[in-house]
């Protein structure tokens, strides 16, 4: 198990460019169970949930070549349609194989989602969407079996939750209803970019959807699907992490492939602190800019409220709050969207900082210098806040169980080394059968 070694203090400059989203390529991938025609997907990023993925659609019949960048898919086997627990558990976006697979081969066997580990994410909305369009639902042995011998029929479904809109609900519901016969009508779907994206893509193959983007979707569903070539957009949470780094270092960065019409929440956060997202090019392709962080050098405090998109995104809410124990005065978080995603609390309070929690509220009484610490990550996003606090504290802190961040972020320490970051990736101690502890050499 890799384990991260960072010297705090040195300050970022340099040029990055942002990788395909992760969270818009799963959803592209399942969809290729849609068809029978060649799917080429392009800016794929090279990450562990994007080789789960690929493990999982080729148990379920599709033919995979390339592992990321350009990859190209083609189902050969309309059989398989067990999504089984030892690959399933890896990741939650797995679930987005359900809705294409009922689409097209007319049943799913899928066990329960895994994922990172901060509070309860049930999937209660994508089912309550499938059986809305026809299908039939079943648990037997921790297996999600989903039916629809008849095929699915187009209907008008309400998918908002007790926190909002679902976004792999949509994306399920979307892709089975491109294929159900008449219309079907999604109110409060999720508006996400990598749902517009995985619409894009839908379209490109010859399904009929419209309001992409917003909370209404119309798709009026269509006989078969065919091939497409498509180019995924660039990771917002990736970007976001990066302009994070830039500013708890004080630095200088360029980031290019920037999506930045898909972060206009996080840039007014970043505008109140203090730290400055230039646009150097791309007023005419927000969404591809390439942009310049820099900060001030005494940040603001501020009060951030996660929500669904276009609200500030949870998946920024780690890394901003590590970026908010360097302002001068107290913020305030508010998690409305995983009431539990605070497991980096504790974490980064171990490396001094100074945050209370109550509820799902934290306040951050910023201004107090952190200090290297051993520190553990807990989930994706929880492991890079920790990274980020490492480049800003004072002395050495090791991360342990970054495999967190292999899901989510391509050679993080690669990226950051190349600004000027020290970060060694290292292997944990292992120990001998005597029980006594041997250190492993550092990864080339």
């Amino acid at each position: 198990m890799d384990s991260f070694r960072i010297q705090g203090g040195k300050r970022l400059a340099g040029t990055i460019q942002i990788e395909g989203s992760k969270n818009a390529t799963l959803p592209l991938m399942a969809a290729a169970l849609c068809t029978d025609g060649e799917i080429t997907l392009r800016n794929v990023p090279c990450l562990s949930d994007i080789t789960n993925m690929a493990r999982l659609l080729r148990e379920l019949g599709v033919d995979i070549e390339g592992d990321c960048g350009t990859v190209k898919m083609r189902v050969v086997d309309h059989n398989r349609v067990h999504a089984r627990y030892d690959i399933v558990k890896t990741m939650r976006a797995s679930i987005c194989t359900l809705g294409p697979l009922v689409a097209r081969r007319r049943r799913a066997v899928i066990s329960m989602p895994g994922g990172c580990a901060f509070g309860s994410r049930p999937i209660d909305l994508h089912l309550r969407g499938m059986e809305a369009l026809g299908a039939k639902i079943d648990l037997e042995d921790g297996d999600i079996i989903v039916t629809a011998p008849e095929g699915l029929k187009g209907t008008t479904i309400f998918l908002g939750g007790p926190s909002g809109s679902t976004v792999l609900g949509t994306a399920n519901i979307m892709c089975a209803a491109a294929l159900a016969k008449g219309r079907t009508i999604i109110e409060c779907a999720a508006c996400e970019p990598e749902v517009v994206d995985l619409a894009v893509l839908l379209n490109k193959m010859g399904a009929r959807i419209q309001g992409a983007g917003g909370p209404r979707l119309v798709i009026d569903g269509v006989e078969s699907l065919g091939s497409a070539d498509h180019t995924v957009i660039p990771d917002r949470i990736v970007a976001g992490t990066y302009a994070v780094a830039a500013a708890i270092t004080n630095g200088d960065v360029f980031l290019e492939e920037f999506p930045y019409d898909g972060m206009l929440a996080a840039i007014d956060r970043f505008n109140q602190i203090g730290v400055h997202i230039e646009m150097i090019s791309g007023q005419d392709d927000p969404m591809h800019a390439k942009v310049r962080v820099t900060s001030e050098r005494t940040l603001k405090p501020t009060t951030i409220t996660t929500q669904p998109h276009p609200g500030f995104p949870t998946d920024l809410q780690a890394q901003f709050m590590t970026l908010l124990c360097l302002a001068n005065g107290n913020s305030i978080i508010t998690e409305k969207i995983y009431p539990e995603r605070f497991m980096h609390v504790a974490e980064l309070s171990r490396m001094g900082a100074k945050i209370s929690r109550e509820g799902p509220t934290c306040v951050v009484a910023g201004g107090t210098p952190l200090r290297g610490a051993p520190v553990m990550a807990s989930d994706l996003r929880a492991s890079a806040s920790l990274v980020l606090a490492g480049l800003m504290a004072e002395g050495v802190t090791e991360v342990s169980r970054i495999y967190h961040l292999d899901r989510g972020y391509t050679k993080m320490e690669e990226q950051l080394n190349a600004l000027g970051a020290s970060i060694e990736r290292v292997k944990e101690a292992t120990h001998t059968p005597a029980g006594e502890l041997i250190p492993v050499a550092l990864e080339a």
